[in-house]
């Protein structure tokens, strides 16, 4: 850590002070845009919604002044570009939110936004319609500040840009708009992802990495009563792989290898000639993700029952987010200025991946886990702690401010034009 400049002691008390009372005032707006966000259905796959959803993101992003771009896909819900142009010099900063949900069309009508014993619940609430919109008041929040601050002729935006992409497809790996994350990050100093702090408020600085594969077994048909012994039964090869698959688990202490669907077969009186394993893989270092990836694919080329094959095919992958000492600064800002709004926070792993993943494989300093309190996500029983909007959206926008200050991360960009 670079003593000439502590974390967080670019953010004055005064500025501090002024980003919470911001928030705390627009509590009320924020509160209503959840409930009408929530109350969308926009599950990954329903274009329509997370369109929606992404258009109103994109409204909220020009009335602050950025340059709006859609991406647009064909059945997926479209990309969200927002950049808000500022002091020359400056950082630039990356924050990314998610504008999609797991649940199914319909959730929202028979789920919809509601409160209770201070607690926001219905469908996305925590996953990630709170942090999304965590990142756009943050940026409200930032963007007032400044002109209250700005002398005559002052940029009033401290960073030389700041990029928020509104991911449509993040709980299906962002096959679509991964491309487009990976290009804008590598162009970025930071990143910080607004998924919703842990259930005891941690944030998140490393998370496993994530690979989804789909075994394709092919055996030999036969009649099952007549002739079984001419048949080679894919579904006898699948029980054998899932439980090798299974006993995967252990080898290394941080992977874990969860067979989560099995099918195949077409009639009981047939000897099944296909079956499908669909496989989840997590790491939480590349180097033993690979490892275990080897290990499964040496298990396919070698089945067990006579002349069938196994054929893989990889539907998805997150690298691990693994902490880099340039984390460590950013994790340093958010504890100094969590303590300074009267709170505490620590950095945490997790199992699950999301935008960090690809944005800390890439080399860029990535925080994630900065959206409010929640849990229970992909659950009738999500949660979000309505007490924690504030306080962490204004650390949110304290965080943005500190680092965007902070000469040590401005250094991190070796061609600085």
């Amino acid at each position: 850590m670079d003593a000439l400049v502590a974390p967080g002691a670019a953010v004055s008390a005064d500025e501090l002070e002024e980003l919470d009372a911001i928030i705390e005032d627009e509590l009320p707006a924020y509160l209503e845009d959840l409930s009408a966000l929530v109350n969308v259905d926009c599950g990954s796959y329903t274009k329509a919604g997370v369109d929606q959803v992404g258009r109103w993101t994109g409204r909220f992003l020009e009335r602050l002044g950025a340059e709006v771009t859609y991406h647009l896909h064909p059945t997926l819900g479209d990309t969200v570009v927002g950049e808000i142009a500022g002091r020359p010099g400056g950082p630039r900063a990356l924050l990314i939110g998610h504008l999609d949900t797991v649940f199914p069309e319909g959730t929202a009508r028979l789920r919809p936004f509601r409160v209770a014993g201070g607690r926001a619940f219905g469908p996305g609430v925590a996953d990630m319609k709170s942090g999304l919109l965590s990142g756009l008041y943050a940026l409200l929040a930032l963007l007032a500040l400044g002109e209250d601050e700005a002398g005559e002729g002052e940029e009033t935006f401290p960073f030389e840009r700041l990029t928020f992409v509104a991911n449509p497809d993040e709980e299906i790996g962002s096959p679509s708009s991964s491309p487009i994350i990976r290009e804008l990050a590598l162009d970025s100093d930071v990143c910080f992802v607004l998924e919703c702090a842990r259930a005891n408020g941690d944030i998140v600085s490393s998370r496993k990495g994530v690979v989804d594969l789909r075994l394709a077994i092919t055996g030999r048909a036969a009649h099952a009563g007549v002739e079984p012994e001419k048949g080679r039964s894919a579904i006898v090869e699948a029980a054998h792989q899932v439980l090798a698959l299974e006993g995967l688990n252990g080898r290394w202490p941080d992977v874990t290898c969860t067979v989560g669907v099995i099918s195949g077969g077409t009639r009981p009186n047939v000897v099944p000639d296909s079956a499908t394993l669909e496989v989840d893989l997590r790491a939480a270092s590349r180097e033993h993700l690979l490892a275990a990836e080897a290990a499964i694919r040496e298990l396919a080329a070698s089945p067990t029952v006579p002349e069938t094959r196994i054929a893989i095919e990889e539907l998805s992958r997150h690298w691990p987010m693994e902490k880099a000492e340039r984390a460590n600064r950013l994790v340093a800002h958010a504890q100094a200025l969590a303590r300074r709004l009267g709170f505490s926070v620590r950095d945490a792993a997790t199992g699950g991946a999301s935008d960090a993943n690809t944005t800390a494989g890439l080399g860029v300093p990535t925080l994630d886990g900065l959206g409010p309190i929640g849990g229970s996500d992909h659950s009738p029983a999500e949660y979000l702690e309505i007490d924690s909007i504030v306080p962490r959206t204004a650390l949110l926008a304290a965080l943005l401010l500190a680092v965007a200050r902070d000469p040590v991360v401005a250094s991190w960009r070796p061609h600085r034009a």
